[in-house]
């Protein structure tokens, strides 16, 4: 730069290296600047990427048996990365439980919480854990079986209780039939069994310990899955596990309700010096609106509270937030990806900054 003081006429050569300096500095003032003023009244900064690509992880590598030189490399995860540029020291590692699409856009098709915590400068990786959506390479014969599931989801994700008899006051497009068509369409079979939680939180694990510090904000059951895999994982790497909705739970032995190995979402018991592990990091469970209206979402919420009593009886630090609690109405069983996605966002980095993981 400073042949561009010496020799004025290098200037035109040097021109365009100048003023890509400078937009780069503009972004990054944006960003600050964006941070502190409130959502809606802000212009969106654009998203400056130092790196982006992907990479699998664990699994195992299995020999036919009527062929030993032949392999089958199976039952890994799938990460993939975005990088910001001057990226904030702990990454957000965002957990599926109907399919990565939840993270990266709104019911609607607006920002989702992928771009939005890239503006932020938080490193975000989107996760498909083994035998499902971008790992579904299997070790074993999968059977998946079609089961009419749009329906049943229309309840369970609790948009009315039948379908289309919509919520007053959902945070949805309900007059978009777009928006009905890509919700039911963003799903994986999940294999929702004991045995396939665990393979996924030994993959899972094996990711955290790859990515370095990263705090896991996840959907429904892959909230169970982060507990599984921050048991699993060698390192210290679990800086924290944000929960939306989930159904599975880990407890220590002989307390809490009951192990259930046949259950979809558990819960599992592991001895209380493994469970310790889930002492080491804060953990917030977050729940949507309309959870009374939904036996099942009514019984996890408690046991949620369960879960976080018995963490923070051992030292951990752990809590339940409730979205109407906060004054946010009409949030579903996804609420990141509901209208309102933004206002849920802020709570997120509310929790952030008040665990010093904003840094």
């Amino acid at each position: 730069m400073n042949n561009i003081h010496k020799h004025r006429d290098a200037l035109s050569r040097v021109k365009p290296l100048a003023i890509a300096l400078l937009l780069a500095a503009s972004s990054h003032a944006a960003l600050a600047a964006a941070e502190r003023a409130p959502v809606n009244a802000r212009a969106k900064p654009p998203i400056v990427l130092q790196s982006t690509g992907a990479y699998e992880v664990g699994g195992r590598i299995i020999t036919n048996p009527a062929d030993p030189r032949q392999t089958l490399s199976c039952d890994h995860g799938y990460v993939e990365y975005f990088i910001p540029a001057k990226p904030r020291k702990v990454g957000l590692i965002m957990w599926h439980s109907s399919s990565t699409k939840v993270w990266e856009n709104r019911w609607d098709g607006g920002e989702g919480y992928k771009s939005m915590f890239l503006r932020q400068r938080y490193p975000v990786y989107l996760w498909d854990g083994p035998r499902v959506g971008r790992a579904n390479w299997s070790c074993e014969p999968i059977n998946y079986k079609p089961e009419f599931f749009d329906q049943r989801n229309f309840i369970a994700w609790r948009f009315g209780s039948a379908y289309p008899n919509w919520n007053a006051g959902l945070q949805f497009p309900v007059n978009d039939p777009e928006a009905w068509n890509q919700a039911t369409r963003a799903r994986y079979d999940e294999f929702d069994t004991l045995d396939n939680a665990l393979l996924q939180g030994e993959a899972g694990g094996q990711a955290i310990d790859k990515i370095g510090p990263v705090v896991a904000v996840t959907n429904s059951a892959g909230g169970w899955r982060a507990m599984l895999s921050a048991l699993k994982a060698t390192g210290s790497n679990m800086k924290g596990i944000v929960a939306y909705e989930t159904p599975g739970f880990v407890f220590p032995e002989g307390e809490g309700p009951a192990p259930d190995p046949k259950g979809p979402f558990g819960p599992h018991s592991v001895p209380l010096a493994e469970f310790m592990k889930l002492t080491r990091f804060p953990m917030q469970m977050v729940f949507g609106d309309n959870t009374a209206t939904h036996p099942f979402w009514a019984g996890s919420l408690n046991t949620a509270r369960t879960f976080c009593s018995i963490v923070n009886r051992h030292g951990g630090d752990c809590e339940v937030l409730v979205l109407p609690d906060t004054g946010l109405r009409g949030n579903s069983h996804i609420p990141f990806a509901d209208l309102n996605n933004e206002a849920v966002g802020r709570e997120l980095s509310k929790w952030l900054r008040r665990k010093g993981l904003d840094r």
